[in-house]
């Protein structure tokens, strides 16, 4: 079989590190819908970690197996291996989602644009081109 190539792991070779705003519009969007998912269990306003389980439990899912979650696809942007590409898998969508629900992880970026959570995961975000 042959070894793979960029092609194969479904990154471009000239992905460009998302931006502040793309990064942040998904993760609020992905936030409400995590909490409108949880506010069928529990009230939002008495109980807080329903949804962070929620977001735990879609970012494992959605990064480990497609490498968007919902508001990632709405904004373009993409969940990447770090530096070869693809998805991150389930355990690394799970250790990057714990450290996302930490939220100061995400916003301590370095030149890349890469958040301490996205470091320590082996990930990037990176924008996804129009068609």
């Amino acid at each position: 079989m042959a070894a793979s190539t960029k092609a194969e792991t479904n990154t471009e070779p000239n992905a460009e590190p998302a931006g502040l705003g793309p990064r942040l519009g998904a993760l609020v969007l992905d936030w409400v819908l995590c909490l409108l998912i949880a506010s069928l269990y529990a009230s939002p306003f008495e109980k807080s970690w329903p949804a962070v389980l929620v977001l735990i439990l879609a970012n494992t899912f959605f990064l480990g197996l497609f490498g968007q979650t919902p508001g990632m696809r709405l904004l373009r942007v993409r969940c990447d291996s770090y530096p070869d590409g693809g998805v991150i898998g389930p355990a690394r969508g799970l250790f990057r989602a714990l450290l996302l629900s930490l939220f100061i992880p995400a916003i301590i970026l370095n030149s890349e644009g890469r958040g301490l959570h996205d470091r320590l995961a082996g990930s990037i975000v990176v924008t996804v081109p129009r068609p």
